[in-house]
């Protein structure tokens, strides 16, 4: 009878290989798990919209706040107009709409990456978690960048452009000048209104007088029913702006300057996939740049201030993408070196 060998035998012991077949879903199992996602994102979405419809006019002053401040610097009411019945309660409905696609936006995004995880393998995982967080920050730096920066300088400039009127404009245009009213030198005297740095607590019926904090002229109709006189500017233009317009364009630029700002993790895929070579990123930077100048004078249509505060971020998020790219190739090339045994 042979007696075994005292001798340990070393035997390697490989790292069991994942195995697709075994996480494979029919389609049954495909269209639940569809379902279920569905039902649990747009739920979140959902209740996210009844509580913003509560706030909806907060999020609406909050979008038209930059122009009212430029409206107020350059003298004009601090006010915006509508031509149709429903246009106020219809950009109510677009405000919380929006707020809850940002508040319920995390918990919808994670709900779809759920369903999409289970037909990537492990790597396609990673770097899609490795990626996404640097996506949502781009995305709302955007958006922050154009609310707090861009926004405010474009409208400013916008407001302080005008065409000027001559003083004398009824005789420029030999309109014949009406009799005064009043002979004498009273003719010559305007009527002057009261200027309160706050409306009265109790204002007389019939009393009218100009708020000083708002620039407003106001006027007393009946008791508590105050009402404002509209008023434009000093020359043969004056902004009738109205609310769904701005509001549309505002939340336009917000989304194009957060989609702008993923520029980066472009530069990145084409990298890492190979549809482009770094060195091609940094041989073409000049028509690269001069098409960044296109696009940033599309989206915001203002050569002085908007489209230059867009383009130079736009230059430097493309200089970041080709960093993060050289980055990313050196790590990738590093981790291939350790995995491979040695011969």
């Amino acid at each position: 009878m042979s007696s075994a060998p005292n001798e340990p035998v070393s035997q390697t012991v490989n790292p069991p290989l994942f195995d697709p077949e075994e996480h494979r879903m029919t389609l049954g199992e495909h269209l639940e798990e569809l379902r279920k996602r569905l039902l649990l994102g747009f739920g979140g979405f959902f209740i996210a919209f009844v509580v913003a419809m509560i706030y909806g006019d907060r999020v609406v002053w909050y979008v038209c706040r930059p122009l009212l401040i430029a409206l107020a610097k350059n003298g004009l009411p601090p006010n915006l107009v509508y031509t149709d019945p429903a246009e106020v309660f219809m950009t109510y409905i677009k405000a919380a709409m929006i707020s809850a696609f940002v508040v319920a936006g995390p918990w919808m995004i994670y709900q779809l990456w759920l369903f999409i995880a289970a037909g990537l393998f492990p790597h396609e995982r990673k770097y899609v978690t490795k990626y996404l967080p640097l996506s949502l920050f781009l995305f709302i730096g955007g958006m922050s960048f154009l609310y707090l920066y861009v926004l405010p300088l474009m409208l400013e400039f916008f407001m302080k452009f005008s065409i000027g009127m001559p003083p004398d404009f009824g005789k420029l245009m030999d309109i014949p000048q009406p009799p005064p009213l009043v002979s004498g030198s009273a003719a010559t005297q305007p009527i002057v209104l009261p200027v309160l740095a706050e409306d009265p607590k109790v204002p007389p019926v019939g009393g009218v007088w100009i708020n000083a904090t708002s620039g407003f002229i106001k006027m007393c109709l009946a008791p508590g029913s105050i009402r404002v006189i509209p008023f434009g500017s000093g020359t043969i233009t004056t902004p009738m702006i109205t609310l769904a317009t701005y509001f549309d364009m505002v939340i336009g630029m917000l989304l194009a300057f957060g989609v702008a700002f993923q520029l980066p993790l472009v530069v990145l895929a084409l990298a890492r996939i190979g549809i482009v070579e770094v060195a091609t990123f940094k041989r073409v930077r000049r028509v690269v740049y001069f098409a960044l100048a296109i696009v940033a004078a599309v989206i915001v249509p203002d050569v002085v201030t908007g489209m230059l505060a867009l383009l130079f971020p736009l230059i430097l998020l493309y200089e970041m993408g080709i960093l993060l790219s050289i980055w990313s190739i050196r790590q990738a090339k590093r981790q291939e070196e350790t995995e491979t045994p040695a011969t």
